[in-house]
């Protein structure tokens, strides 16, 4: 593979990398590329996280990228998840959390024995010196800054909280120095933590990242799309200047079931769902069918998606490309209602080896706690 074509697969599908230039110049500089991305322990993960996520891991993974998943249990602890016991959080990120995530990795195509897994208690247990990086990223940030990265937490900085989660954005911009992950990867929601490490990789001396030739370096952040939501918005159409604080409320969320689809729906469910959805005629934007078709069945290239129609209303229409079909949303060629029964029978064949990796009575027995812990009193 040439540096180009590294470049690309590690890019496809990316929202933002922090910078291209950077990037571009770790690829040829030799360094090993060293990837992680994060994930509390909180709840069953959509398909934002089990299908989206984990084909860009994949991308990584054919880039001859070493790729981390790193279970963050500490984290979880911090923001009060599941039954709030630490016990229980750590438990289940191995019984329950990483055989989720190898499940969506078989969904995408790859193979579970690729994937590397740490959780935060067994990094921290091996490397003590992880509170001496976290104690220099917080000497090199300020308090008012970590109040405005709590959003990396699902939290707003005008919620009442406790101190404790105020220590989340510096522990996770440590971990990116613990691990010696020059491609810290997340949802565009995880910026702000990526960013304070950008900021601090230069002052840091216990577990400075470092490149080939041995100079400290900057990591480079690489941050995916986060899908948007299913819900119908409360307000429609979205006032112009209030569409970037709408793309944040509107994205598909564990908390909001009615937004999500997830990655133990059963096949009824998903039609259930998706037939459901907002889907306005006509409109492509903040339109999450149509974000889901861009970010889920046209990431791969050479992609042929089929709309099946009765032959009233034209036959089958096919799509070689996402533009192809778009263009055809907004002309009104294409009714929301065909689209979303293809998108609903295209999700149920992609998650069909989660559903029978979920048949296993030990992982069976691990989502049934989970349920238990996050269903709504």
């Amino acid at each position: 593979m040439t540096n180009d074509e590294k470049f690309n697969l590690i890019t496809r599908g990316l929202d933002e990398v922090l910078t291209p230039e950077e990037l571009r110049s770790l690829i040829e500089s030799g360094t090993p590329l060293r990837h992680y991305i994060g994930f509390e322990v909180s709840g069953i993960p959509h398909i934002g996280h089990t299908l989206l996520a984990m084909q860009k891991v994949k991308d990584f993974v054919d880039a001859g990228v070493d790729v981390t998943i790193f279970i963050a249990d500490w984290h979880t602890w911090l923001n009060k998840k599941l039954d709030g016991k630490f016990e229980t959080i750590t438990r289940l990120g191995d019984t329950y959390f990483k055989e989720a995530l190898k499940a969506g990795y078989l969904s995408v195509g790859g193979n579970p024995d690729d994937l590397k897994f740490i959780k935060a208690s067994e990094l921290y247990k091996q490397h003590p010196d992880f509170w001496a990086t976290m104690t220099e990223v917080s000497h090199n940030t300020t308090l008012a800054r970590m109040v405005r990265s709590v959003s990396i937490a699902g939290r707003k900085e005008e919620e009442g909280m406790d101190f404790a989660i105020l220590l989340y954005p510096a522990m996770q911009a440590a971990d990116i120095f613990a691990l010696q992950t020059n491609l810290p990867h997340g949802g565009t929601d995880q910026r702000k933590a990526h960013v304070i490490a950008k900021d601090v990789a230069m002052q840091i001396t216990v577990n400075p990242l470092k490149d080939i030739s041995g100079k400290h370096m900057k990591p480079v952040a690489l941050h995916h799309h986060l899908l948007l939501g299913i819900e119908t918005p409360s307000v429609w159409p979205i006032p112009a200047g209030d569409k970037d604080a709408f793309r944040e409320t509107f994205k598909m969320s564990k908390s909001r079931p009615n937004s999500s689809i997830f990655i133990h729906d059963t096949p009824d469910e998903i039609r259930h769902k998706v037939r459901q959805a907002f889907a306005p005629e006509g409109e492509v934007e903040f339109n999450p069918v149509l974000d889901w078709v861009k970010y889920l069945i046209f990431h791969e290239p050479n992609t042929t998606f089929v709309i099946p129609r009765d032959g009233k209303w034209g036959g089958n229409l096919i799509y070689h490309s996402y533009e192809e079909l778009e263009k055809d949303y907004a002309e009104k060629k294409l009714h929301p209602q065909d689209l979303k029964n293809a998108v609903a029978e295209w999700l149920i064949e992609k998650l069909e080896p989660a559903r029978k990796y979920f048949e296993d009575p030990q992982r069976k027995a691990a989502l049934e706690e989970v349920e238990r812990l996050t269903a709504k009193k």
